[in-house]
């Protein structure tokens, strides 16, 4: 796994960035769930909004718990391997009217193919395959949100230390997430 990382990020792309899964959320207010990424070089996070039953498949991975029978991204996944296939990684590559897009890149032979994919079944995909997240810039730089050390409070991440508190209009544009940020403890991301 080190190895293909290495050589994944020698000749990957710029406008790309790795994040890793840090938790998922259930909304307080609507029961709704997300998923929390990380960026792993910075404090910065992406919330992506994914179905009860996505997130299932991703805890469950995630928690090295065992099920009787595969699930829908354990069969997809052994597809995969079986016709001699390895999946290279997955990317978030865009972000319109507030819905994220995927693709799940897979290498076989020597031909990569590009499939798109809803985000919340790339990574239950690539939690099992064990390949990384990857964010196109554009994404992070609509939708990514840094958290003050102090107040637990969203910053915008382009003021880097002397970060100002995200404006009322900043937050509007991201409609989705307000309610999720206004009631996670955000003790619980120090604590990782």
């Amino acid at each position: 796994m080190w190895l293909c990382r290495e050589r994944l990020l020698g000749v990957m792309q710029l406008d790309m960035r790795e994040l890793v899964i840090d938790s998922i959320r259930i909304s307080q207010m609507n029961y709704q769930r997300v998923v929390v990424l990380k960026e792993l070089e910075t404090d910065l996070f992406l919330l992506i909004w994914i179905g009860p039953t996505e997130a299932e498949a991703i805890a469950v991975k995630m928690q090295g718990m065992s099920v009787p029978r595969p699930l829908t991204h354990d069969l997809l996944v052994d597809l995969v391997k079986s016709v001699g296939g390895t999946f290279e990684h997955i990317l978030v590559n865009d972000l319109q009217n507030e819905t994220f897009y995927a693709k799940v890149v897979i290498r076989v032979g020597d031909r990569t193919h590009e499939i798109d994919s809803r985000p919340s079944d790339a990574m239950a995909v690539a939690v099992r395959a064990e390949v990384p997240i990857f964010v196109a810039d554009a994404v992070m730089d609509k939708a990514a949100i840094s958290m003050d050390q102090e107040s637990g409070q969203p910053v915008s991440p382009q003021q880097g230390a002397d970060a100002e508190p995200v404006t009322e209009e900043e937050l509007e544009k991201l409609s989705a997430f307000t309610d999720l940020i206004n009631e996670l403890d955000m003790e619980d991301f120090e604590r990782k």
